[in-house]
């Protein structure tokens, strides 16, 4: 009996924007357990939003001894620990591992105004090209150029500039590493060399000793240090694989790789993407390309609102009809679809742009605000309900259109995510994307990614054709020709109202930066 066989559990730890999710799945791909521990998102003032890295490590660390206790198995039984983990956090800490920010996520903007700094001045179209991350104040190499100008104190004591999932193994094995997949998603690494990019480094100020080493996704580290060791519960010699990014992770675990098959997925925010073997960027900008690995690049455009529109809609546009809901007994959202749905496609005429958070692909605008376009007398709270869940799908329509150029065709879309839970948001989807949308068995695509990943650095499998035994496709929803038509009309109004309203988007973020306390 080989070693291995002895191990058969892989524990996924999927690093999230609002909780760690901790899964123990087998080498048949089957969800023994899971569990979830969130942490919360620090909004001081209306352009920041920033975690503490010690909660994230907390949760990482109780969440993988809760999902061992839940899932009854033993220590020694755990083959390896594959990390998944949201992009575009930055962290500056000094020699001892001792922090000088909190986590600067994605949702950050106080870098907004670098993106002009970057295109204009320096050859901000060039290191899009090398490193395949968009310019937005999202990317860390926008974020070093604000720390460098406005904190210059931090931007010198800093030792390391690095990721959450950075800190997690610094913490664990006193060693930083970043994966390609992360790395590719900085806007600071060279997507064709697999190095830090000299032109990005320039432009932020930064060395290449103060970033973490690059390596694979499937490289992997052990000596886990004693004392989270015995925290974890788990023998201090179990490998630690590093792993890849939620985005492109979540492809894998959703089997998408097939030309023309792109997986979508909207939890809180939302993501297009497809499978490439190389590196490709896109001439105009829209997209991103990440590494999954040295072979496999993904390619797609994430979007800011997602479910969050959803859960503004229970919180602030219908509160009392999701009030309604709890005291029949029904989940809020579930009343709330129920109230769209008695509304014809396409909300009578009423479009919503959702881009409350400002907005990433395609348009990579910070400075996007929310827009009801066409609301008059007729209209009742249950076509604004509508229109906000039609938004969300117009966005990712409008990013599927754009990764179409690039890629080719759609053939069929896998959806994941919260919102996979939700048969009419599937439906909506398939009507105005016109494509068929499957729904794999599992939402948990990108742990189910990040054990594959595993499976493979494990010397397990030698190729992802496997992940295809993993998942089965529970549904599909076809598309409405009727409602595509209508659909297809809505979208370039949809589109144009964005397009004649972008001056003014900089002007009302102006005043609102200015008022705002």
């Amino acid at each position: 009996m080989s070693l291995t066989s002895q191990k058969p559990y892989i524990i996924a730890a999927d690093l999230g924007t609002t909780s760690a999710k901790t899964l123990v799945i087998d080498k048949e791909g089957r969800v023994l357990a899971s569990n979830s521990i969130e942490y919360p998102l620090y909004t001081p003032r209306p352009d920041m939003a920033e975690q503490n890295p010690d909660e994230i490590f907390q949760a990482v660390v109780q969440g993988i001894q809760a999902v061992i206790a839940k899932a009854r198995i033993l220590p020694s039984q755990v083959l390896c620990v594959s990390f998944s983990s949201a992009m575009h956090s930055l962290i500056a800490v000094d020699r001892d591992l001792n922090l000088l920010t909190q986590s600067i996520t994605f949702a950050d903007n106080r870098s907004v105004g670098y993106v002009k700094k970057l295109k204009e001045e320096l050859d901000g179209h060039q290191i899009y090209m090398n490193t395949g991350t968009p310019l937005h104040p999202m990317s860390p190499l926008l974020k070093l150029m604000w720390f460098r100008d406005n904190q210059p104190d931090i931007f010198e004591k800093a030792y390391k500039f690095i990721g959450i999932k950075e800190y997690v193994f610094a913490k664990l094995f006193g060693k930083f590493v970043i994966d390609y997949s992360l790395a590719s998603a900085t806007g600071l690494f060279n997507l064709r060399n697999l190095k830090w990019d000299e032109l990005a480094l320039k432009a932020c100020g930064v060395r290449e000793e103060q970033l973490s080493e690059p390596v694979s996704t499937v490289h992997y580290l052990t000596g886990l240090k004693e004392q989270y060791a015995q925290a974890m519960g788990l023998p201090t010699d179990v490998p630690f694989v590093v792993g890849a990014s939620d985005g492109v992770l979540a492809n894998l675990g959703v089997g998408a790789f097939e030309e023309g098959v792109y997986a979508v997925t909207i939890g809180t925010s939302g993501a297009v993407r497809g499978v490439v073997r190389e590196p490709v960027t896109d001439p105009k900008g829209r997209l991103f390309c990440y590494a999954l690995k040295e072979d496999f690049w993904v390619v797609g455009g994430a979007i800011n609102n997602g479910g969050i529109m959803f859960r503004w809609v229970r919180d602030q546009l219908a509160t009392a009809e999701a009030e309604e809901g709890r005291r029949r007994g029904l989940d809020p959202y579930d009343y709330l679809t129920s109230l769209a749905e008695e509304v014809a496609a396409g909300s009578d005429g009423l479009i919503f742009l959702p881009l409350l958070t400002g907005e990433r692909a395609p348009y990579w605008n910070a400075n996007a605000r929310g827009v009801f376009f066409g609301l008059s007398l007729y209209h009742q709270k249950k076509h604004m309900i509508r229109a906000v869940l039609e938004g969300v799908v117009y966005r990712i329509n409008s990013v599927l259109g754009a990764l179409e150029e690039l890629s080719g065709p759609t053939k069929e879309i896998r959806a994941s995510g919260g919102f996979a839970r939700s048969k009419f948001w599937l439906q909506c989807m398939a009507d105005v994307t016109g494509s068929s949308v499957a729904v794999p068995n599992s939402i948990e695509s990108s742990g189910l990614g990040a054990a594959q990943l595993g499976m493979l650095a494990m010397g397990e499998i030698q190729d992802f054709s496997s992940v295809h035994n993993w998942m089965q496709i529970q549904h599909s929803h076809l598309p409405n020709s009727e409602n595509h038509q209508l659909y297809q009309q809505l979208t370039n109004i949809y589109q144009r109202v964005y397009h004649q309203l972008k001056d003014e988007f900089d002007a009302i973020a102006a005043y609102q930066k200015e008022h705002t306390k």
